[in-house]
């Protein structure tokens, strides 16, 4: 059975540290270097306990899913860092209070999938319903559109009690809302901005939402607020697209990278992912132990708070290696889905759901005969208009 980490600190210590990460934290100076360390340590610890917990969701979904014959994915990943710090600032909420430390995701082939998911969860789960956001009915703003459901971990058995009220963010979406916001991340990656939060491009930002808005009459839900009537947005779609020349960005996102000749051996379902941004290359580790994924998390988050590297990282739980690239694409250069429906809008046809089209991936190289290689690696040429 594998051992998942326990907070070593106390709770008093963990809203103290959120506190510090707020501001900036030196790891260089003489005076400071001992306390930043320290609330890294405490954060870290902080974040880490939640990996149990995290898993209960994931399985205690994946087994629903399976019970009532949903088609669809499941990942698992604990909030990066800089997102923690970036939320500390940004909200006057606590560290020990942050409901998306941990998170799960489903991702369904259709709104139907969502919407039965959605009913056997309501129906009985065996962790807390804190609450839910209804993104999908109520979109955000910028036409983000998902289903968050924040749980609070109940122990079933005595040992587990260590794990008590720890909060887990669940978010259930359809594969066409999941390409409409990781083509949103991939950008921002390409691009070097931050979309995601709003940040960047206004042409972007407007693109995106008006997409949304096509993506959500597809699926007979409503649009984002401020998202014109059909031929008016259809209209503008077309220009924005002709303005940012947004299709072969798109295209050059995806088709700009390729796979190494290498293989992720063993039979480890956790992940470690990194993408650099002075090179665009994509590193993947795999790890079959939660401690020594989270060890390695620790060191690649340090030296990025040093200044040490670029690179974003992030790490996830999926069943198979074939899933990481569907659920996590921003990360590969992944955007058929959202590309080929933007495509469709632009000639004239409606956006499709996934289920509807045979969705283009990337192929995954078939094992070496000899060797120990444990990375995949992905390297990205970044494309300059001429």
């Amino acid at each position: 059975m594998p051992i998942y980490p326990e907070l070593q600190f106390s709770i008093q210590e963990v809203r103290a540290a959120g506190k510090r990460l707020k501001d900036e934290l030196s790891l260089y100076s003489d005076v400071d270097w001992r306390d930043a360390h320290h609330v890294f340590a405490v954060a870290n610890s902080w974040r880490d306990s939640h990996f149990f917990p995290m898993r209960s969701v994931y399985l205690s979904a994946a087994y629903r899913m399976r019970k009532i014959g949903i088609k669809g994915d499941m990942a698992a990943r604990p909030k990066r860092m800089p997102s923690i710090r970036r939320k500390l600032r940004e909200s006057d909420i606590h560290l020990d209070r942050m409901q998306d430390i941990g998170g799960c995701r489903a991702i369904l082939d259709d709104i139907k999938g969502v919407r039965s998911l959605l009913a056997e969860i309501n129906e009985g789960f065996p962790h807390h319903d804190r609450r839910q956001w209804p993104y999908i009915d109520a979109p955000k703003d910028d036409g983000y559109r998902s289903h968050h459901i924040s749980f609070e971990f109940c122990p079933r058995k005595k040992e587990q009690s260590v794990f008590a009220g720890r909060r887990v963010e669940f978010q259930i979406r359809t594969r066409l809302q999941h390409s409409w916001a990781t083509a949103v991340e991939a950008v921002s990656l390409f691009n070097g901005e931050d979309l995601k939060h709003h940040h960047g491009n206004a042409d972007w930002l407007r693109l995106f939402k008006l997409m949304s808005g096509e993506f959500a009459y597809v699926e007979g839900c409503p649009a984002a607020p401020g998202v014109p009537d059909r031929s008016l947005r259809i209209a503008e779609i077309k220009a924005l697209e002709t303005k940012l020349d947004a299709i072969s960005t798109l295209e050059n996102i995806r088709t700009a990278t390729t796979y190494a000749e290498t293989y992720l051996y063993g039979d480890g379902k956790f992940f470690l992912i990194v993408y650099n941004n002075d090179d665009h290359t994509v590193t993947v580790q795999r790890y079959s132990e939660i401690l020594q994924l989270q060890a390695r998390l620790a060191i690649i988050e340090r030296q990025i708070e040093d200044g040490l590297t670029r690179s974003k990282v992030v790490t996830v739980e999926v069943s198979r290696v074939n899933n990481l690239v569907r659920t996590y694409p921003n990360y590969f250069g992944d955007v058929g889905v959202f590309l080929n429906n933007l495509r469709r809008i632009v000639q004239g046809q409606d956006a499709l759901e996934f289920t509807l089209i045979q969705q283009e991936r990337v192929k995954i190289p078939k094992p070496q005969p000899q060797g120990d290689v444990r990375n995949l690696n992905r390297h990205y040429t970044r494309w300059y208009p001429s």
